[in-house]
């Protein structure tokens, strides 16, 4: 069988995408998505699933790691993994979770579009991002590492992950990038969702105040606008090289 041939690229095109209709189906059918604002809802259901992760932690940690691969796989956006790793599991044991899978679920996605949506990507994305070619071109792996470092200058996840097509990056220096890169981003995230959990441990009212008084709160928040200050001025060097 040609894996390149055109017919097979189009049926595993549709096999994708319907997977991917399919998940999100199922996820707008059944979470509502005022319940996730909702502080009574977090509250009781933070309760029920610590309860379960204290009775069943290596089988939560399986599930959930196994399901971040295949998120991710199925362009899923990063922000929901890294919150609720930092919820359930903490901000150590969440960003080791986190991370890894996700490392394994872009890399595999990397695999997949490269091999079967090569030619779309390029038609879509080559014209946005013509000016990174140069630069990854020198040293594409401490180019990606900075992207990804600067949480892709607010380049959605799912294009992260495939990017580096457009320069066919090695797969060794991808991996390397993308695990290396992504920590601090991801772990001030997943260090905000540890802090949610903490606050509303320790408060029964769950406010403004509360929020930005916690450490748990403030020091994530202060990691993610250092971030985004460094990412203004790498994309500001970008567009001017």
């Amino acid at each position: 069988m040609d894996l390149k041939s055109f017919n097979f690229k189009i049926f595993v095109g549709v096999i994708y995408l319907t997977l991917i209709a399919i998940v999100l189906l199922f996820l707008f059918s059944a979470i509502d998505i005022q319940d996730l604002t909702n502080y009574n809802f977090i509250k009781s259901n933070r309760d029920i699933i610590l309860s379960y992760k204290n009775d069943n932690f290596l089988s939560l940690t399986i599930f959930f790691f196994i399901f971040c691969i295949v998120w991710v796989l199925l362009l899923g956006f990063a922000m929901p993994l890294l919150l609720f790793a930092g919820f359930v599991f903490g901000k150590w044991w969440g960003i080791f979770i986190v991370l890894v899978s996700t490392t394994i679920g872009a890399t595999l996605l990397y695999l997949l579009v490269g091999l079967f949506f090569k030619d779309f990507v390029e038609e879509k994305l080559a014209p946005k991002f013509s000016n990174l070619r140069k630069f990854f071109q020198k040293n594409d792996t401490t180019y990606f590492l900075l992207f990804r470092f600067i949480g892709g200058g607010g380049t959605p996840y799912a294009i992260q992950n495939v990017l580096p097509i457009l320069f066919n990056m090695p797969i060794k220096n991808y991996i390397l990038a993308t695990l290396i890169g992504s920590m601090p981003s991801m772990f001030v995230t997943v260090a905000f969702g540890s802090g949610i959990e903490s606050v509303i441990e320790n408060n029964e009212e769950f406010n403004i105040t509360n929020i930005i008084s916690s450490p748990e709160i403030y020091f994530p928040l202060i990691g993610f606008f250092a971030i985004l200050i460094a990412a203004f001025f790498v994309k500001k060097s970008f567009s001017n090289n």
